[in-house]
Formats: structure tokens, sequence, C-alpha cells
């Protein structure tokens, strides 16, 4: 299959790209700069010049597919409004080159705000939240009215591995660097979920061939981890003190990310693991920051 990848030169989208090749796939890789379109050109993938936002290269990049994998999404969350905008752009795009094809289309969603507090399966589909306005999801939807077979991948908070450096488990690395203590929230019961990154490669490829419109698949391979439990890993291997921060000092401590760092949002894959026969083989959270993944 000829598959047009966005983000393909990430953290995520290198290992998609990896995984694709290995399965006899053919890649095309977004790139906006000589240094990513190198990185495709060693990992075996072609390179198709461009951005997200830049709408003709997004065109024609899924006319030339079989099949589309979108896993870009410009982290910036000092304009999260207009980035999750363009993020909505991009897919309707995508998708209005597909319409009518039933190419598979395989867009990136999130775990953590679809059932906070509750445990969240793949068949809860939340409203719409202004709040948090990545609309990934919404919009797939409506593609997948458009003769496209539209699917989510919902990945966990914590997609880890080597060379993650900007996930939320380097933003508590590098918050304990600099505050000299290693936290959690109140008593630090919230959960998150976790997947490796190379788990999540395989979940996508297999998205990718076999997804049904308008699913949503989860890229849980742990569904419960207590951020407390993150944190002690973090401060052990950083010889810190774990301590606990009140509610009302967390903004202070955490900053932005006082509000992921809050969250309890388990996630089950059961289903996505019963449907696309999708099982984790490679490491956990807490090995790799075990093992000095996040501290080296």
């Amino acid at each position: 299959m000829r598959v047009f990848v966005t983000g393909a030169t990430g953290f995520i989208g290198t290992a998609i790209v990896q995984e694709l090749i290995s399965a006899g796939h053919q890649v095309l890789g977004l790139a906006r700069s000589d240094a990513s379109a190198q990185k495709l050109i060693d990992a075996g993938a072609e390179v198709h010049r461009g951005d997200l936002e830049d709408l003709d290269s997004l065109r024609s990049g899924a006319a030339y597919a079989d099949g589309v994998i979108h896993a870009g999404f410009i982290h910036d969350f000092t304009r999260f409004q207009e980035v999750c905008q363009v993020d909505k752009i991009a897919i309707e795009t995508i998708g209005e080159v597909l319409a009518g094809s039933n190419r598979p289309f395989i867009v990136t969603s999130g775990t953590a705000l679809v059932s906070p507090g509750k445990l969240a399966t793949e068949d809860i589909i939340p409203p719409f939240n202004p709040a948090w306005p990545r609309a990934s999801e919404q919009t797939a939807d409506a593609v997948a009215a458009l003769g496209v077979r539209a699917a989510a991948i919902r990945l966990s908070p914590s997609v880890h591995g080597d060379d993650d450096k900007h996930g939320f488990i380097p933003i508590l690395v590098n918050l304990a660097k600099e505050k000299g203590v290693s936290a959690y929230i109140g008593e630090g019961q919230n959960r998150w979920n976790a997947v490796h990154r190379l788990d999540a490669a395989h979940l996508y490829r297999l998205a990718l061939e076999n997804a049904a419109s308008d699913a949503r698949y989860h890229a849980s391979a742990e569904e419960a981890i207590t951020v407390k439990t993150i944190a002690e890993a973090i401060g052990k291997q950083l010889d810190i003190p774990v301590v606990s921060i009140s509610p009302e000092a967390a903004a202070e401590h955490f900053g932005w990310f006082a509000h992921m760092a809050a969250i309890d949002c388990p996630a089950s894959s059961k289903w996505t693991q019963e449907h696309l026969n999708w099982h984790s083989t490679h490491s956990t959270l807490l090995a790799d920051i075990d093992n000095g993944v996040y501290t080296k």
C-alpha cells in the first residue's frame, strides 16, 4: 500500500514509518525541512515537501496514496486554539481528496479527556469541549460521511520510549530538575494510561490495514498508573525528594501543565485488542523511567 504520513519525522511518526516499511508498505512522508527530508530518505521512505498549513501539499500527498495516516500536529500550546484549527483544516483537506474512495484515513486523538475520572472505553464519544478545542475525531466523522474509511487512534497521555523529548514525562522530569523535587498533586492517586511508541506505531499499521469507518482505537497498553508512582520513579532516578503539592499550589509549581498533572484518565484498550489483535510487546512506562531513558 502507498501510505501518505503526516508527522512522519516526529517521535511517533518515525516509528510509524519504520513499522509500515517493515511490513512492506511504501511510505510518502511529509517533510518541511531538508533535515526532515534526509531523515525520511535514511529510513527508506519517499519525501513529500510541505507542511500542515500547505494545503496543496496535503492534497497532492493524499491523491498519491492508497491510505493516509495523519500523525502530524503543531505542538505549540501558546497558540493551542490556532493549531487545533490547523489540524481540523488539514483533516478536512485530506478527506476531500479521499472522498468516495473508501481509502483508509487514520487520524490522531487522545484518551486523556474521553472520560475524566472514569475508565475510558472506545465506545465513549465525548462532547466537543471548547476548553480543549482539538476536533480531530469530530472532523474524521464528517470525513467518513464523504465515503472515506476514517478512524481515530486515541493516544495515551504518555507515549514513551527512547528519544522522547517533548512528551509529558520529559515535562515532569524537567520540572523536577528545575524545582529540585519530583512532585504530584494531593494524594497523587489520579491515573494516567501509557503506551510505548513502538506499540503505538504497530497499532497505527493495524488500523490502516483493518480499521472500520468511524471506529476509535485506544493506544493504551497500561490502563492506569498513578501520577504519584510516576513521580516516585522520577525522584528515584534523579535522587531528589518526592513531594505532594496542594491543589491550591499546583499552578505555581506546574505552570500550564497543572491541569494535565491533575487529570485522572485511566483508559482501556480491551476492544481495540480484540478487534485488531493488538497487544503490547515493549517496555512499560515505569521500566523506561527506571532504566534511565529520561535521565540519560
